[in-house]
């Protein structure tokens, strides 16, 4: 369960964050959606721990960000501008990950890399992907250690129809293995078929929550 209790953020003088409580329950998938700047990023941010709170809580199963825990830990994210090793195949990159908490082993990363659509045996390096590939990428590594917690900012971001259609289907996997999940978008109609909750972000603010 991932809790936050009038959370607040201002950054150079503009409030991000604005006094937010709001309950996320486990095994479910929630979409926040908004224009550009309206802090559906910066609440990724504060659960995920990479950005404290002016005022405010944010607690992750009872253990509060900040306090007695640095990090959202078991929390698998992708977030805007994100960037893996460009020196190494995609394979490798999770190779590198894997080693920090030890929890994946060989057939998990090639597992969520061809979910994603990428080759685990291919050797091509990142910096030499393209967009689409590095999106894809960028998910894999978010489910690769099987998280119970997964934020996605702008998932579909430079993917095809199709794979759109198969981050779609792998958010409503991990949704069934019991993962929290959250879903940044501006398109509103990317969410409907995915969530169980939407949440309208404007300002800083929930100002509407939808349950389907």
């Amino acid at each position: 369960m991932i809790q936050l209790e009038k959370i607040n953020k201002k950054i150079k003088g503009n409030r991000v964050l604005n006094n937010i409580s709001y309950t996320f329950e486990k095994g479910k998938v929630y979409g926040l959606y908004g224009i550009n700047g309206s802090g559906k990023t910066m609440m990724l941010r504060a659960i995920s721990g990479l950005l404290r709170m002016d005022s405010g809580k944010v607690i992750i199963d009872g253990e509060t960000l900040g306090e007695t825990i640095s990090f959202s830990p078991n929390t698998g994210i992708v977030i805007e501008n994100m960037e893996l090793l460009p020196e190494y195949s995609a394979k490798k990159n999770l190779e590198i990950l894997s080693k920090i908490k030890k929890i994946a082993n060989e057939e998990d990363i090639r597992r969520a890399l061809k979910r994603v659509g990428l080759d685990p045996d291919s050797d091509k390096k990142v910096k030499k992907f393209s967009l689409g590939m590095k999106q894809r990428l960028n998910i894999a590594q978010a489910i690769f250690e099987k998280q119970e917690i997964i934020l996605l900012d702008e998932p579909t971001n430079a993917l095809d129809e199709d794979g759109v259609n198969l981050i779609y289907n792998i958010v409503k996997e991990e949704k069934e293995r019991g993962a929290t999940i959250i879903v940044s978008t501006h398109h509103k109609e990317d969410l409907e078929e995915l969530c169980d909750v939407i949440l309208k972000i404007s300002s800083g603010k929930i100002v509407k929550e939808t349950i389907l």
